[in-house]
């Protein structure tokens, strides 16, 4: 590995930063994963969701049942803005959001974007929150309707999931700042060879980087090194204290990490594209719903309200897809 890591090492006594770790496609992988001592932001004030209605047309499509129960629990990945995260000044809280319960409710893109769907459905949400690796193999087994995380839509996951795009994110890297080996951006994992990636269990990246491992040795270099963190602020400690050169995460929560002067990182680019939507088990009989509620948001203007409050407007789609493939590279 080159000594990157080394020549930018900290100053010994370094402090955790504050949270400002990146969703990805994959998410943090644990429950409100805000590591000791850090301090997450607080939320944007604006509250597009205050304003949706239910629509009638949309509502229509869910199946009977639903309808008349009212509620749908959801899954939900909660870690990092902009996708999910606890504010300053709000508490974790299991089976919160818009089904009501105990403590204050997590922020975020996903959980706005969730909660405004829910809305136009005429149906209330029982969140709860879920590391990211266990949210799409329980869809299978009946224990959420649905979930969120800022999951990646691959033709992988296509083989056991059903998918509602809601946004175009995808996947990028990320430096400690100052770093100036790698340039602005990288666009090909042979960049990488000899340095050590860091990444999130169970997400998008660490597939990639697996499936891709072989392409330095073929060009006869050292292979880069992929160290996989349980959760996202693991991961930026470990850029920041030098036992990992490179972050591989979201491209939106890569991009937001960088605006934080806290962060002291810098974005090198967007490397692979991916839509991103909501997860049902396969065969889900509430995909025409959902895609017609998205589609409706996007009409009202409410979905662009939502997108600018979070800064991710640059994702924004023209109209929800089911189950589109993924992006080719």
């Amino acid at each position: 590995m080159r000594a990157i890591g080394t020549r930018l090492r900290l100053a010994a006594g370094l402090a955790l930063l504050p949270l400002l770790a990146v969703t990805a496609c994959g998410s943090d992988s644990g429950p409100g994963a805000v590591r000791a001592g850090a301090q997450p932001p607080a939320a944007p004030a604006a509250a597009p969701v205050a304003a949706v209605r239910k629509v009638e047309s949309a509502a229509a499509l869910l199946p009977e049942d639903v309808r008349k129960a009212g509620t749908l629990r959801v899954g939900t990945s909660v870690g990092s803005p902009p996708g999910a995260y606890y504010p300053l000044g709000s508490s974790r809280s299991n089976g919160a959001g818009s089904g009501g319960g105990s403590g204050k409710a997590p922020a975020g893109q996903d959980i706005d974007l969730a909660d405004a769907v829910a809305k136009v459905l005429g149906l209330k949400l029982q969140r709860q929150d879920a590391s990211f690796e266990t949210i799409l193999p329980a869809l299978g087994s009946g224990k959420y309707d649905f979930g969120t995380g800022n999951f990646g839509v691959t033709a992988e996951r296509l083989k056991t999931i059903d998918f509602v795009t809601y946004i175009n994110d995808g996947q990028g890297f990320a430096v400690k700042k100052g770093n100036t080996e790698l340039g602005r951006k990288v666009t090909d994992l042979t960049q990488l060879c000899g340095l050590t990636i860091g990444t999130g269990a169970g997400t998008t990246f660490e597939a990639t980087l697996t499936e891709q491992q072989g392409v330095c040795a073929k060009e006869g270099r050292k292979p880069y090194d992929v160290k996989v963190y349980s959760d996202n602020g693991a991961t930026l400690t470990a850029l920041q204290q030098g036992r990992i050169d490179v972050i591989m995460s979201t491209i939106n929560g890569l991009r937001y990490q960088a605006a934080q002067a806290a962060s002291g990182t810098t974005f090198l680019g967007e490397f692979h594209r991916l839509d991103v939507g909501f997860a049902f088990k396969k065969g889900s009989p509430l995909t025409k719903a959902f895609q017609a509620a998205v589609d409706e948001l996007i009409k009202d203007g409410t979905y662009a309200r939502i997108l600018k409050k979070w800064g991710t407007s640059p994702s924004a789609i023209e109209s929800s897809r089911i189950n589109p493939p993924e992006h080719s590279r």
